[in-house]
């Protein structure tokens, strides 16, 4: 089943009288912090809490968050899972480096991926990797710089990417990572993303447990982030933007226990910006969630009329970028910002290892 993403958004979108700019999302942000290294207990960091109604800014510890939920509402997490995506190896000639970034499978041994430097990797180039134990054919160069490429490997894939793959961490984390597994959720399950649903990185097996004590409910929704995490706007105009497609799916189940708990009157809180786009992606005009898979393009910027949520917990982004477009076209670009100067005030932690903030 394809998302008709694309028509879905002219549809849901109000009509700007005033149109607004990239640099409409910027806010100055000291380098000191950017969080390096994740927080020595995943519940530990720091949760702002914006009230939507009211624009008034609190500030709490994350692993209080279930004081801010209420029975009967229902929290939306995505359970991908962030594979060792990165592989560092030798180009044609067998001496330059070069990196590849796997980015989808497109069939068994076929994956789309991004290569730097780009002119190491023409239609018919040979990379390889792990000692040659991985070598990857290219075939074609498709849209946005990715190529195509045919994967031969010893043995089984996973495993070998495992013991040869690195994780794609993002390049604003400049530190040596001791604990690579700390750029998962504990709730991580199907293989597929490049960079991870990081808003939740802050969970733990514990407090889901409290939440889910507490009377609320916790819908599985899957949506393999790809590289466009990675990639700023570059349009001045943001409605020229264009997202890259992504992976996700909604189980049947999922979509009756969403649209069970918006019927009781329960809140829809979506655990990132990622389960965010899945739901909205997959809602129809009468704001029911439907079961199916496909690929979503959703770009979701001010003027977007929500369908399903209710609440949104995020960690804090980068300037300028497609994720705080999102937080603001739900929480309000004013507020938006008046918040992150607070949190640039009070030294929050940032980005993917950073604090979080929860809008309801």
């Amino acid at each position: 089943m394809k998302f008709y993403t694309t028509i879905t958004q002219e549809l849901n979108y109000a009509h700007m009288d005033n149109k607004l700019e990239k640099k409409d999302f910027y806010y100055d942000l000291p380098k000191h912090l950017i969080a390096q290294q994740p927080i020595a207990q995943r519940d530990g960091s720091r949760l702002m809490h914006l009230c939507r109604k009211t624009g008034a800014v609190t500030h709490k510890m994350f692993k209080d968050i279930k004081s801010l939920l209420n029975a009967g509402d229902c929290i939306v997490i995505n359970d991908s899972k962030v594979i060792p995506a990165r592989l560092v190896g030798k180009g044609e000639t067998g001496t330059a480096d070069v990196e590849m970034l796997l980015h989808e499978r497109m069939s068994d041994n076929t994956w789309s991926v991004l290569v730097n430097p780009g002119r190491k990797a023409q239609v018919g180039n040979k990379l390889t990797f792990g000692e040659g134990r991985l070598t990857a054919t290219v075939t074609e160069i498709i849209e946005d710089g990715l190529r195509l490429v045919t994967l031969e490997h010893e043995g089984d894939f996973e495993p070998l990417l495992e013991e040869i793959g690195e994780m794609p961490l993002p390049h604003y984390i400049e530190e040596k990572q001791e604990d690579t597994s700390r750029y998962n959720t504990v709730y991580a399950k199907h293989e597929g993303s490049v960079a991870a649903p990081t808003a939740g990185l802050h969970f733990t097996t514990e407090l889901l447990e409290e939440i889910q004590a507490h009377g609320v409910k916790i819908a599985r929704v899957t949506l393999h982030v790809g590289i466009g995490t990675f990639r700023p706007v570059k349009e001045d105009d943001i409605t020229k933007h264009h997202m890259h497609s992504e992976y996700c799916r909604i189980e049947p189940e999922v979509a009756d226990l969403i649209n069970t708990t918006k019927q009781n009157g329960g809140r829809i809180i979506a655990i990132g910006t990622t389960s965010c786009r899945t739901i909205e992606s997959r809602a129809d005009d009468a704001g029911k969630v439907q079961s199916g898979s496909g690929k979503t393009d959703i770009f979701i910027y001010p003027s977007y009329k929500f369908k399903i949520m209710d609440g949104l917990l995020t960690n804090f982004h980068l300037p300028e970028s497609t994720l705080i477009m999102l937080v603001s076209a739900f929480a309000g670009r004013d507020a938006t910002l008046s918040a992150y100067k607070e949190a640039v005030a009070q030294e929050y932690r940032f980005f993917s290892y950073g604090d979080a903030m929860l809008l309801v």
